[in-house]
């Protein structure tokens, strides 16, 4: 098997993967999700995507030597204490994540990828990297794992919905964990009051802002969008569009940076 998780690795084969392998760090979030998901819903889903990505690859001929580290649990989720999280500042993230890709660089690691399971983290997650790879004789990639495909592989815009993915606590996410964990959601889940006028930060006044406006997720009552009409079969669907898009992307990542043996 060319998959491997680091904590069932003892330090020298953890040493010797980091020679050509490469080092995956899933992160998430602990945050609401409106009254029918659970505050771990991001990590959840974070983790179920890399897993079902490194088993499609695992599948193929020569597949690229992954390390998968435990999915870091905490995220940037200071918009959602209105309800209960746990957050960490941006300035936190961005350190925790520098000393995580500072260790595996220390470890052997030469090649690192970032899968990002909440919305929150993106930008610090971007910004991490990009400030690691001046730093460091390392390379480094990061992704959120809704980005990496159109959804055509999940029956077309029908069964996508592009206009409320990823969204939070709504139609996407909750179709997700149905089909990836069932027992954790709260049914049946409620239809969504419709909200006048619509929060700002999904739907900017112009293309190309972006725009807050303080006291929108408590006024929307902390989802994006109605999850009432989600459902296994479709989320299965996107889900597994969702992995191999990302089995892709580890693919590709995996060809561009191997050094030569």
């Amino acid at each position: 098997m060319s998959q491997s998780k680091l904590t069932e690795l003892t330090w020298r084969e953890v040493r010797r993967a980091g020679e050509q392998g490469i080092a995956l760090v899933p992160i998430g979030s602990q945050e609401q999700h409106a009254g029918h998901l659970p505050m771990g819903t991001d990590t959840l889903l974070v983790e179920t995507a890399v897993d079902r990505a490194l088993e499609i690859l695992d599948r193929e001929t020569s597949a690229p030597q992954v390390v998968r580290l435990p999915a870091l649990p905490f995220g940037h989720s200071p918009h959602h204490l209105f309800a209960a999280a746990v957050s960490l500042s941006a300035a936190t993230l961005g350190a925790v994540l520098d000393d995580i890709l500072d260790s595996l660089v220390t470890s052997g690691y030469r090649r690192v990828m970032v899968v990002n399971g909440h919305g929150g983290n993106d930008e610090i997650m971007r910004l991490a990297v990009k400030r690691f790879a001046l730093r460091a004789r390392v390379t480094v990639a990061a992704c959120s794992y809704w980005t990496l495909t159109d959804g055509d592989g999940a029956g077309g815009e029908e069964a996508g919905r592009p206009e409320v993915t990823p969204g939070h606590a709504g139609w996407f996410e909750t179709s997700l964990m149905l089909a990836a964990h069932p027992a954790l959601v709260r049914t049946p889940v409620p239809a969504r009051t419709p909200v006048e006028p619509p929060p700002l930060f999904d739907n900017p006044p112009h293309p190309g802002l972006t725009v807050e406006r303080h006291g929108e997720w408590q006024r929307v009552g902390g989802s994006t969008d109605d999850a009432s009409g989600a459902d296994a079969y479709r989320g299965g669907r996107l889900l597994e569009d969702r992995a191999r898009g990302l089995a892709r992307a580890i693919r590709a990542f995996d060809t561009a940076s191997r050094s030569p043996r």
